[in-house]
């Protein structure tokens, strides 16, 4: 039971201290923040600001990378909130030293990530291995998909866009002849700002290019499918058919010829058992089965099942008509689990052991399966540099760790590390794994085949108790980014400026990942030689 109220006055004096780091306690992060900008080379940033000119003074390029740091660390990328705290909250305002930087100046100095953010990127990761950091023995890549500054209803088929560019320019006619009138041939209201009607129509002519370059290269992927499906059909009619999985478009032929080869085969022998029993002779074994009911026709007959379906479903796709989003042309609708889409990017991150992001990309392909060997390419490369950086010698990734969604023949069998690449979804690994080793389906080129390899190295113990690290090693730097950073929609658009937006937040996230840790301390930064 309280023994009173305390009481409200509003009327009493407080003067805060006249040094600003006392307005703070010593241990609070955002001193740590402000030393390990001030150790990074910012150069690149100071390089694209104009000092000794006319005018007010502009804001040093180290205070905004820092506030924007701060910002994306405490969940904030709104250029309008970051403004309003730099005046109202003490953090920020220590960081800004009494400098009210509008949130005009914000977005514009945000927009230079896409020239900047992967060299900052690189400090970040450079100063974590001087502290210690960057564990390489076991890696991860995942990826994850992040929503792009754009809606779903956005989108527009080819149709679509022509439909609208074509309304657009009678818009822009009619806006011009109104605009002659009043000012006269040749002078319009919009001389001052040229590029501002015409930004909309720009985006639609993007995303038109973007899908006609798309037919193009989608055209003659297909033509050299069809090309590697006929020779698969004449190597198979040859009877030197090709090791591995069949061409897409040869599936179903090949399934065919093979239920057809079964079915005469099963029907060769039952003619020949029953022509001996009508002579008299005592045929071997007992009497065959119909050839339906045959235990080899009935597979056979299952692969071609399995095949037409799989063709059905190629086909269904290819049916549906392309789209592109009119405010980001660059992004695309991306599935997310539980169902559904959302207008986005996929991103790919490669992970260290103790949760450094040492490599990542902004990608707009819906899959995962063609980053594997880009993104564990640059993760050695990172490696070396960190490794370098920390004075040791050349450390080498051990082993990687990937889901399903990576798995192929190819990534399976490319150079570098080791890997462990997962034959099914995560909560049926350890038993499907075992099925399929069982049974010998899925198998890829090469004897036995490089995804039956591994679905058996999956199923010992070694293997179990390896891949169990994928989790928390691809997932927590997902989990932090999206949920401690609240990071779940980028705020620039166009996949350029887009990925510079994340990899900068990548970059504030293993920064934080330094502080939390303990591996980043003032004693640490400190005792830094250099």
């Amino acid at each position: 039971m309280a023994k009173g109220y305390r009481p409200v006055d509003r009327d009493q004096s407080f003067l805060l201290p006249p040094d600003m780091r006392q307005w703070l306690p010593e241990g609070h992060p955002v001193w740590l923040v402000i030393e390990a900008v001030g150790l990074l080379d910012t150069a690149v940033f100071h390089e694209r600001r104009r000092t000794g000119g006319a005018g007010a003074a502009g804001y040093d390029p180290d205070m905004l990378v820092t506030v924007l740091v701060w910002a994306y660390a405490n969940g904030v990328t709104s250029s309008r909130r970051i403004e309003r705290l730099c005046g109202q909250d003490v953090a920020f305002r220590v960081i800004c030293a009494g400098n009210l930087p509008d949130h005009v100046t914000i977005a514009r100095f945000r927009q230079q990530f896409a020239d900047t953010a992967a060299g900052l990127f690189g400090q970040v990761l450079v100063l974590c291995a001087r502290l210690g950091m960057g564990r390489v023995g076991t890696v991860a890549v995942d990826g994850t998909k992040i929503a792009a500054s754009a809606s779903k209803d956005a989108n527009r088929t080819e149709e679509g866009l022509r439909k609208l560019a074509r309304e657009m320019a009678a818009r822009h006619a009619a806006t011009d002849a109104e605009e002659d009138a009043l000012f006269g041939a040749g002078r319009r209201g919009d001389d001052d700002d040229p590029g501002g009607p015409h930004t909309r129509r720009e985006r639609v002519a993007a995303a038109l290019a973007s899908l006609e370059a798309e037919r193009a290269a989608r055209e003659a992927e297909q033509a050299a499918d069809r090309a590697r499906a006929a020779e698969a059909v004449r190597a198979a009619q040859d009877g030197s058919p090709a090791a591995g999985k069949p061409p897409a478009g040869a599936e179903v032929t090949l399934a065919e010829q093979a239920l057809a080869r079964a079915a005469a085969e099963h029907q060769a022998r039952a003619a020949a058992w029953h022509a001996a029993a009508a002579a008299g002779r005592r045929p071997r074994g007992k009497a065959p089965a119909a050839t339906g009911d045959y235990s080899r026709v009935r597979a056979a007959r299952a692969r071609l099942e399995r095949a037409q379906a799989r063709q059905a479903a190629r086909a269904q796709a290819a049916a549906q008509p392309a789209r592109r989003n009119v405010t980001d042309p660059d992004s695309r609708l991306m599935p997310v689990r539980g169902g559904g889409f959302i207008q986005g990017y996929n991103a790919q991150n490669v992970a260290s052991g103790d949760g450094l992001i040492i490599a990542t990309r902004l990608t707009h392909d819906t899959a995962d399966t063609r980053w594997y060997e880009p993104m564990i390419s640059d993760a050695a490369a990172a490696a070396a540099v960190m490794a370098a950086a920390a004075g040791a010698p050349a450390a080498e990734i051990g082993l990687v760790l990937a889901d399903a969604g990576y798995l192929s023949a190819a990534n399976l069998s490319c150079d570098g590390p080791d890997r462990l690449i997962a034959t099914g979804k995560h909560r049926d690994l350890e038993k499907r794994a075992r099925d399929v080793a069982g049974d010998g389906s899925d198998s890829g080129p090469g004897p036995g085949g490089a995804i039956a390899a591994m679905t058996a190295r999956l199923a010992t113990p070694e293997g179990i108790a390896a891949y169990r690290q994928r989790g928390p090693i691809a997932e927590t730097p997902h989990g932090r980014i999206k949920h401690t950073m609240r990071l779940r929609q980028l705020s620039l658009r166009g996949q350029r400026k887009a990925a510079g937006e994340w990899t900068f937040a990548c970059a504030v996230h293993n920064l934080m990942m330094a502080i939390t840790s303990g591996h980043l301390t003032t004693w640490a930064l400190a005792s830094l030689p250099g």
